[in-house]
């Protein structure tokens, strides 16, 4: 993803907000980015995702997710008609290797 594009889309919270977020109030637990313009309070989709740029933070590495913005959006449109989540998507998204 890019830093401008949305992970929580209920809200249009970026990843740039995201990782400012982390990067200034180094939270100890990834529920507190919530206090980021309420991401992951919405719908629930991005939940996953928002843990592991955390998990990513507390490693020391730059919080990314590896999936182009259209496929993120049209998994969460997926998620939105069956309550379920695209498990491959979350691992697709979340893998730390380039």
């Amino acid at each position: 993803m890019d830093p401008d594009d949305h992970v929580c889309l209920c809200f249009r919270v970026s990843l740039r907000k995201i990782r400012t977020y982390l990067r200034r109030e180094d939270p100890p637990v990834a529920s507190l980015i919530s206090e980021c313009l309420g991401a992951g309070t919405g719908c629930g989709w991005c939940v996953p995702f928002l843990k592991h740029l955390h998990a990513q933070h507390a490693r020391g590495q730059q919080p990314d997710l590896r999936i182009s913005p259209e496929r993120y959006a049209e998994a969460r449109s997926g998620y939105h008609k069956t309550s379920r989540r695209d498990e491959e998507i979350v691992r697709e998204a979340t893998r730390d290797e380039p």
